[in-house]
């Protein structure tokens, strides 16, 4: 793990981060014996608030402005509020380093923002960026057609076929196949994969099925961020008669969501849905418990709840609990009921190790297990359809770990190598 100590040191040590010029904080450079330096980039182009894409904007120069959906700004705004600083989260604003404890209570500076929806065009010196919806597991996500001197760039961003909003996709594809691009920068999460019967109606279907009959306590994960999956488990919460219990962070989503009309969601002082109040401190549940100002601004909230107030009904709830926060289920004592794995499957040993872990949870407490999941990124036998409609003359695979089976596309392309300077 590099070592917050050192700034971006370990992260340039260890090539974790490219050594670009005039990209990186003055204070992160002058923190490892290093010059400032002036940026040289005129923006960066965000595609959506996933931490794979988003997470090192930490570390940006303040002076570069970042381009994004106004719906991508609220899902920022929501992991900043209800996450700890940490050199790796300073996405909406940052403190300078080293941070000493006497500049702790120093308000932190804030980055530059421009945020845009489909139809708007954006203009970095002589590019012009037209952003266009895209159907991934997230709100506010984009891909980008990208005009310049020498011919029209095409990124997907990340995207799929399968989801509720395939049409924003096919606007996407429309707008990028009318434009002829040079080059195409698409992504290749499940190249390999070929068409599959996912969607989220099936999610609904088999999650409900399980729930239906439970009069025991019914347990669910998904990420939060996906807005979609979040309608899914609140629609059937409704018509099973159950409370949707979410918890204190989840609730900082729910309420950014909720001031965007188009996202169409629920606050999170609705009346089919609870907070779940977790235990801190004295173990009492009073106020001078709770530290983070995410929870304090929230405990005058009505439809508060304890795990021990669940334990006494447990088949009246719908419990949405991550894995990292099962020791509550010590609290909800379930004597068997229902788990909902409404996440990706494992598939890396770190990711193996924790499933494991996961599992023995569940056997403990007697909870059935039951996968139910519909995937953010494009299966292959979509994505090559996808690809042969937008026909661009190169193209450069990118957020894959099969890169080498785009070659028989019929397309010329081109790997992707770290720290090559590619023209078109």
């Amino acid at each position: 793990t590099p070592r917050t100590a050192n700034g971006i040191g370990d992260f340039l040590a260890m090539n974790l981060i490219p050594d670009i010029p005039g990209i990186y904080r003055e204070d992160l450079l002058t923190h490892i014996g290093r010059k400032p330096e002036e940026p040289e980039v005129q923006g960066v182009l965000l595609s959506h608030a996933h931490a794979d894409h988003a997470n090192y904007i930490s570390f940006l120069h303040k002076d570069i402005p970042i381009y994004c959906g106004e719906s991508c700004k609220y899902v920022l705004e929501a992991v900043s509020e209800q996450s700890q600083r940490s050199i790796e989260n300073e996405v909406i604003d940052f403190k300078p380093r080293p941070l000493y404890r006497r500049d702790y209570k120093k308000p932190p500076i804030q980055r530059t923002f421009k945020t845009f929806r489909t139809g708007d065009k954006i203009k970095i010196d002589s590019l012009e960026i037209e952003p266009i919806h895209v159907d991934h597991s997230v709100p506010g996500a984009y891909g980008f057609i990208i005009h310049t001197s020498e011919g029209t760039i095409v990124y997907t961003g990340d995207l799929r076929m399968h989801g509720l909003h395939a049409e924003m996709t096919t606007d996407f594809v429309e707008a990028a196949r009318e434009a002829k691009p040079k080059a195409m920068i698409t992504e290749g999460t499940r190249i390999e994969k070929g068409r599959t019967d996912e969607s989220e109606q099936k999610v609904y279907e088999e999650s409900k099925k399980e729930l239906l009959g439970n009069k025991k306590l019914s347990v669910i994960d998904f990420n939060f961020k996906d807005i979609d999956r979040f309608r899914t488990f609140y629609r059937i919460s409704k018509e099973l008669g159950k409370k949707l219990v979410i918890s204190f962070k989840h609730a900082c989503f729910l309420e950014k969501y909720y001031s965007d009309p188009k996202l169409k969601a629920p606050h999170s002082t609705d009346e089919n849905i609870l907070l779940l109040k977790p235990k801190r401190l004295t173990g009492t549940y009073i106020d001078e418990d709770y530290t983070e100002k995410y929870i304090r601004d929230r405990l005058d909230y009505p439809n508060i709840i304890t795990a021990e107030e669940i334990a006494k009904r447990p088949q009246d709830y719908m419990v949405v609990l991550n894995f990292w926060y099962f020791n509550t289920l010590i609290d909800l004592k379930p004597d068997g009921g229902v788990y909902i794995h409404s996440l990706s499957e494992p598939f890396n040993e770190e990711m193996e190790i924790s499933f494991d872990r996961m599992m023995n949870w569940l056997r403990f407490f007697n909870l059935k297990f039951v996968q139910a999941h519909c995937s953010g990124h494009i299966n292959g036998a979509d994505l090559k359809e996808l690809i042969s409609t937008i026909n661009p003359k190169e193209l450069y695979p990118i957020h894959t770990e099969h890169p080498g089976m785009f070659r028989k596309l019929g397309i010329k392309t081109k790997m992707v190598k770290e720290g090559k300077t590619y023209k078109v």
